[in-house]
């Protein structure tokens, strides 16, 4: 009995096509390029497909399976870009059930994808927001912020997050929407100290926390997995996803920028409150376990992963706070706590049965300099030049040693990374 060429043709295309949306899935949910590769190429032979090939960018994914004397060549455009934890989580066990079981039929796969891609998200735009403000009022203290910093920016991030994740799920431009949310966030942060100095504070100026207020904005997944994608030789994905990240940021500072020069602020650091070496000691560990909590669950991450990412990114941070405050470069402070992160995170990944970018990117999102960020766009803005280049080098220096660090965790911990071939 002979085979219909017409339906082996037939065949690759549905599997292909089922590959395809595999990637689809996993670039939308704001996974790395190689990730992506990898997913599809799991499913791709799960399926029977003999070869199978991929370019990945941020947006796009072009791919050519290949099984006998066929192949088909398909191209998809994803114009969403979103972090999805819980999505990227669940496709990791999809795949890998498929890679354990060696074989599987279109239908299944095709069923599996159905039920992660109609799950909604865990929180709703209230919880989403009050994640977001938790970790930014974490990030205030970490920035000298004192108790009503610390309160204006939990008020400012709320409101900014809530209209952001009501924004985008509507399909407005993301670009925009950052501008937007940004001025809402800051606007909430000066209504509150304004409102505390009118009835009776003790007259020490809280203006200078308001950067604060607009960190949720920082761009953490793209910005770590777009170096990584370098790491790995893609250059493609990877200046597409610095180029995101670098507009996202520069949109948010525009922002303030445009506030700031309204208002009369300035960012200027605040001055550090005076507390006790044991009580600082104890209410850093504190702020850093509880701000990565925050971009964690804001990621859509289920609570055990959050959890693990909080515990690992607080062990890694404060240690780099110190080292900070002791004089060392704060890019080698960073690539040190990056390392740490990625190393300890080879070993809890697998044992939560998780991917490993779900866990470590919340970690060190917390070490992303984003007020140094938003300083040299202010400055550059105003035309200091030599303010803006110190801010804005020192800010990309310590966010690739972030990236430079868990790149070669990953080279120690897993040999698709130490080697090319």
């Amino acid at each position: 009995m002979t085979t219909d060429p017409d339906d082996d043709e037939l065949e690759l295309i549905r599997r292909s096509g089922v590959v395809l949306r595999v990637g689809r899935l996993s670039l939308s949910s704001g996974t790395g390029s190689y990730r992506v590769k990898a997913s599809m190429g799991r499913v791709a032979r799960a399926l029977g497909i003999d070869r199978h090939e991929a370019h990945v960018t941020l947006t796009e994914i072009t791919t050519t399976s290949h099984r006998g004397a066929s192949f088909r060549t398909e191209v998809t455009e994803v114009r969403s870009v979103g972090i999805n934890v819980d999505r990227l989580t669940a496709l990791e066990r999809l795949v890998g059930d498929l890679d354990a079981a060696g074989r599987a039929t279109v239908e299944d796969v095709t069923a599996g994808l159905d039920r992660i891609a109609d799950k909604p998200l865990l929180y709703p735009v209230a919880l989403n927001a009050l994640w977001a403000a938790i970790a930014c009022a974490a990030f205030s203290f970490l920035n000298h912020g004192g108790v009503v910093e610390i309160l204006g920016v939990f008020l400012g991030a709320f409101l900014g997050q809530a209209l952001r994740r009501t924004m985008v799920h509507r399909g407005f431009n993301v670009f925009a929407v950052t501008m937007l949310c940004a001025l809402v966030a800051c606007l909430g942060y000066l209504a509150f100290v304004s409102l505390v100095e009118a009835v009776g504070d003790t007259g020490v100026p809280h203006e200078a926390g308001y950067i604060s207020a607009v960190l949720f904005l920082i761009p953490g997944f793209p910005l770590v997995t777009g170096f990584l994608d370098l790491a790995k030789m893609d250059f493609s994905a990877g200046v597409a996803r610095l180029t995101y990240a670098i507009m996202v940021l520069t949109s948010a500072a525009l922002a303030v920028w445009a506030l700031s020069l309204v208002v009369g602020l300035v960012p200027e650091p605040a001055s550090a409150p005076v507390l006790g070496s044991g009580v600082l000691l104890a209410l850093r560990f504190a702020a850093s376990f509880v701000g990565v909590l925050g971009f964690a669950l804001m990621f859509n991450s289920p609570w055990r992963i959050a959890f693990a990412a909080a515990v690992i990114g607080m062990v890694a941070n404060v240690p780099r706070i110190y080292l900070n405050e002791a004089g060392t470069p704060p890019q080698v402070g960073a690539a040190l706590a990056a390392l740490a992160v990625g190393l300890i995170t080879a070993v809890v990944a697998p044992r939560l049965d998780v991917p490993r970018i779900t866990v470590y990117v919340p970690a060190v999102t917390i070490m992303v300099p984003g007020v140094l960020a938003y300083q040299a766009v202010f400055h550059i803005s105003n035309g200091d030049t030599v303010e803006a280049l110190a801010s804005g080098v020192e800010a990309a220096l310590v966010v690739a040693s972030l990236a430079i660090g868990l790149a070669i965790a990953r080279m120690l911990t897993d040999r698709t990374w130490a080697y090319e071939r």
